[in-house]
């Protein structure tokens, strides 16, 4: 007997215009309102019942990972055109501000991506995951050239980008505090030419 998974059928034309919609809706909602905006309004918006979006996200985390699909791709491809770059110490601060940036742009995002961190079944696990690796690799690089200091992690770096975040959201009036706040923090990664290894 076969143990290979069925493909996933493909949706239906219909189905996938209320999927289409009830994404938009959902990006606008969260743009305007944060992440804990109505899911009730959101389907009313789309034309569709509570259950149709149900159906598509059973739960408020898997909408939120649907409507973050966009920027996750557009980190991973920044990272990897980082990974190149002469400087690895200014490409991983590049991408960490940019992490900043996208985790900003819903209000509730960065809360739910941290949450993740501590939740192996949570919805966004598999957009922190992404960012994990695609960070670790710029770190490790940063690491190499000896500009970075070897004890920080990805994870540790990925946790203070979700707080500045959410510090900047509890600022609105200061739209450069979440700038300021990781060019202060990131100041801890520099690598100690007093740690650096001594020739015999």
């Amino acid at each position: 007997m076969s143990t290979a998974p069925t493909p996933a059928r493909p949706m239906r034309a219909d189905a996938r215009r209320n999927y289409d919609r009830l994404l938009r809706e959902a990006r606008a909602s969260f743009a305007a309102q944060g992440t804990d905006a109505s899911l009730e309004d959101i389907a009313r918006r789309a034309g569709v019942g509570i259950g149709t979006l149900y159906r598509h996200f059973p739960n408020r985390t898997a909408l939120m990972n649907a409507v973050f699909q966009e920027a996750l791709t557009a980190l991973l491809d920044r990272s990897r055109e980082l990974a190149e770059a002469d400087l690895p110490c200014t490409a991983l601060v590049e991408w960490l501000g940019a992490v900043v940036t996208h985790a900003g742009e819903y209000r509730g995002l960065a809360h739910g991506l941290m949450s993740a961190s501590a939740d192996e079944t949570s919805e966004l696990t598999g957009c922190r995951t992404s960012l994990r690796r695609a960070g670790a690799r710029l770190l490790t690089r940063a690491q190499a050239s000896g500009s970075v200091r070897a004890d920080v992690s990805i994870d540790d770096l990925l946790q203070l980008t979700n707080a500045i975040a959410l510090a900047a959201e509890e600022s609105p009036a200061d739209p450069a505090l979440a700038d300021r706040l990781l060019r202060l923090t990131l100041r801890g990664l520099k690598a100690d030419p007093a740690d650096a290894p001594r020739g015999g």
